[in-house]
C-alpha cells in the first residue's frame, strides 16, 4: 500500500470545503496544512496506517507531542478541529463508520480579550490619512467602513462595485456560508465613497474591475494587503498590543453598545448565526457602564 493511502479521499475534502462549505482559500489551507502535519506523525510514529486503523490514543498522543514541543493549547485545539472537520467529512460519505474524536474534549485555554481601539485612536487615525491622492482616499474609505459596518476582512475585500448603493445609503455583503446581509452606511461614508469612485474612474491606469477596492496596480486587494493597511496607520497611534481589521470589527460592535444599541441590532449588522457570538462584545460595554456608572452615580460621589 502506498504512503499516501491514509489520505486517499483527502483532495476530495479540500474540494468539499471550498465547493460546498465555501470556505476561503485561505482557511481551506490551514485545514490542508494541519492534516498533512497529522498525516506525517502517523507515519513517522506508526508507519503506513489504514484511516480506520487510526485510533484515539494514536491521536492524543500527537496532542502530547505537540504541547511538549511548546504549541500553545488554543493551537492545538485548532489543530484537532481541523482533523474532526475531515473525519466527518468521512462520515457523512460513509468512508468510515465511527470517528476517533467523537468524544473529544477541547484542551482548556484562557480566555482572550480583544481590546478594541479607542474612539479617539479612530479619529487621529482618520486625521493623518491624507486622502488627496487615489490611494489615500482608498486606505482612508476602508478605514471607515470597517469601523462604520463592522465587515469581516474577507467581506470588504470581495465588495463588488453593484454591491454599493450610494443612493439609498446601502451596503450589500456576502457573508459567511454565502449569506447576504444589508447594512446602511452614514452620510460621512458615504461623501468618502463617492470621493473614493471619481478617483478611481479618473485614474488612467486602473484596469475596468468589478471589485470595489483594488491596489494602485489594479489589481483586487487581498487579504495581507488589508492587514498591514491596518496596522500601519493604527501603529502610528496605538500602542495596543493587536491592530488588525478585526480590531476594528471589535471596536464598532463595542462602541455602539457602549451607546446604548441593541444587541439583537449589533448581532444582524456583524453578520452572526447566533447571539452568543455577538455577547463577546458585551465584556467592554459592561466595563464601560461600571465606569459611567461609578463617575455619575451621586451616592459615589458622597465622602
Amino acid at each position: 500500500m502506498c504512503a499516501n493511502s491514509f489520505f486517499m479521499p483527502f483532495s476530495s475534502f479540500l474540494d468539499y470545503l471550498q465547493l460546498e462549505k465555501k470556505y476561503s482559500i485561505h482557511t481551506i489551507t490551514a485545514y490542508e496544512a494541519d492534516l498533512l502535519e497529522f498525516r506525517k506523525f502517523i507515519e513517522n510514529t506508526f508507519g503506513d496506517k489504514e484511516i480506520e486503523d487510526v485510533n484515539y490514543p494514536q491521536i492524543r498522543r500527537w496532542i502530547v507531542e505537540l504541547s511538549e514541543a511548546g504549541i500553545s493549547n488554543r493551537t492545538i485545539n485548532r489543530k484537532i478541529s481541523s482533523l474532526k472537520a475531515y473525519y466527518r467529512f468521512l462520515l457523512k460519505t460513509e468512508q468510515i463508520a465511527t470517528s476517533p474524536l467523537s468524544k473529544h474534549k477541547a484542551l482548556k485555554t484562557p480566555k482572550k480579550i480583544q481590546i478594541p481601539f479607542s474612539e479617539e485612536e479612530v479619529v487621529k487615525v482618520l486625521e493623518r490619512i491624507d486622502d488627496s491622492t487615489f490611494e489615500g482616499v482608498r486606505d482612508r474609505f476602508i478605514v471607515e467602513l470597517f469601523y462604520s459596518t463592522g465587515i469581516r476582512r474577507i467581506e470588504l475585500i470581495n465588495i463588488k462595485l453593484s454591491d454599493l448603493d450610494l443612493e439609498n445609503g446601502v451596503l450589500k455583503v456576502l457573508g459567511k456560508r454565502n449569506k447576504e446581509r444589508y447594512i446602511p452606511l452614514i452620510a460621512s461614508v458615504n461623501k468618502t465613497a463617492e470621493k473614493y469612485l471619481r478617483f478611481r474612474s479618473d485614474t488612467r491606469d486602473l484596469p475596468d474591475s468589478d471589485y470595489l477596492f483594488l491596489t494602485s496596480r489594479g489589481d483586487k486587494i487581498y487579504e495581507s494587503f488589508v492587514y498591514r493597511l491596518i496596522n500601519n496607520y493604527f501603529s502610528e497611534v496605538s500602542g495596543k498590543l493587536k491592530k488588525s481589521p478585526h480590531i476594528l470589527r471589535h471596536s464598532f460592535a463595542t462602541h455602539l453598545l457602549n451607546q446604548g444599541a441593541n444587541l439583537n441590532a449589533v448581532k444582524e449588522l456583524l453578520g452572526h448565526s447566533s447571539l452568543a457570538a455577538t455577547q463577546v462584545y458585551t465584556h467592554n460595554s459592561i466595563a464601560e457602564l461600571s465606569k459611567i456608572h461609578k463617575n455619575a452615580h451621586p451616592r459615589n460621589n458622597k465622602s
